[in-house]
């Protein structure tokens, strides 16, 4: 379903009849601070790569990963982001029956249903803070082939420990486990969850993102990391030259330099920790809006007295584009999404939702330029 992601910004600019640059995207989760000024240096100098085809199976591009990981390159793949490998993991394994751990992301129901694989949903609650039922999960598991699991979770930000994954990955060993840590660089302490390093596991797959922490998704990279075994399957469907020379080439140029890598992820969750206490402190005595607490920098929020849609609409009139959540499956037309950019933008767009919820159905709103931040 290729419409079922993030807002469309060019529909807001023209309702509110404003420049496309105007308007400020809260709706995508990509890197508030990012992408570090070398990776635009380095794609201004190297532009010429286009002019050669790349690598066919981006193998500089995953030793880079690989090595900075400290795992056998062996188990490891590049991809045209990890939606591409999304869409592959149901073809590639033989799946008859998927379980999705939701809300979650569409693409892995959508995925599944590309390939005619039956999928179930596990499903966490807001009254329990959307924290997972593990034996709710496990239960699911032994009744599917298939397990994805966005961890951290878009859109709750809920976060399972590695003990407990790696407990129900043994418990269930014909069950093959998608763990999608597209989020997780953007986590204190993300090292001590991540499963990149759990190769031995056969079972496992996990899912690395490059587009959200460094903020590049229009050069579409990822990585799938696991058991050789496992790697082997899905290079059956791989594509040559799936990942443009452009994309390899940067990726390979930020793993060249490991050195920069740790500070850029810490200077980020700082930033994030900040600023996530400063938008929830500016919405703490609102009325008729409830934020749930996060590890990540995207924020979900249950709206008490109008729908989503009817958010969405005034904040946009300001000139906001947020994510409207009506279409997660387990969530409803009552939940909201906002993915933190800069302290003036995040305290101007709490300011854009107190007035949203306080106005009347037809007061008229006061449009905030965006282009002042």
């Amino acid at each position: 379903m290729i419409q079922g992601h993030g807002g469309n910004k060019q529909q807001l600019a023209d309702r509110i009849g404003c420049r496309l640059e105007d308007i400020i995207d809260m709706s995508s989760n990509l890197n508030p601070l990012g992408p570090p000024e070398r990776i635009h240096t380095f794609i201004r100098e190297n532009i010429h790569l286009i002019h050669a085809l790349p690598e066919p199976d981006a193998a500089g591009m995953s030793k880079g990963f690989a090595d900075y990981r400290g795992i056998d390159p062996g188990c490891v793949m590049a991809g045209n982001g990890t939606t591409f490998f999304i869409y592959t993991l149901p073809l590639a394994l033989g799946a008859k029956k998927a379980l999705i751990l939701g809300p979650a992301y569409a693409d892995y129901e959508d995925a599944c249903a590309a390939h005619h694989v039956k999928t179930s949903h596990c499903l966490t609650l807001a009254e329990n803070n959307f924290v997972p039922d593990l034996d709710q999960l496990s239960a699911g598991a032994e009744q599917a082939d298939l397990v994805f699991i966005c961890n951290p979770n878009n859109p709750t930000g809920n976060l399972i420990n590695k003990q407990d994954l790696e407990t129900l990955m043994r418990r269930h060993t014909n069950t093959c486990f998608v763990v999608d840590e597209s989020y997780l660089p953007f986590v204190p302490d993300a090292e001590e969850f991540s499963l990149v390093e759990q190769t031995h596991l056969p079972n496992l797959v996990v899912l690395s993102s490059m587009s959200k922490i460094f903020r590049i998704p229009g050069l579409r990279t990822g990585f799938l990391s696991g058991a050789k075994a496992l790697i082997r399957k899905v290079m059956v469907h791989y594509q040559p030259w799936s990942v443009n020379a452009l994309a390899q080439a940067v990726i390979k140029d930020i793993y060249d330099h490991p050195e920069e890598i740790l500070p850029f992820y810490q200077q980020t969750r700082e930033f994030i920790v900040k600023e996530r206490r400063a938008f929830a402190q500016a919405l703490a005595e609102t009325d008729g809006i409830r934020l749930f607490d996060t590890p990540v920098y995207f924020m979900l929020a249950r709206l008490d007295k109008i729908l989503a849609s009817q958010l969405c609409r005034r904040v946009g009139d300001d000139g906001f584009l947020i994510r409207d959540c009506a279409n997660f499956k387990g969530l409803s037309y009552r939940f909201v999404r906002f993915s933190l950019k800069t302290n003036k933008i995040n305290l101007a767009l709490a300011q854009s939702i107190k007035t949203a919820l306080a106005r009347k159905q037809n007061s008229p709103c006061s449009l905030i330029l965006p282009g002042r931040f």
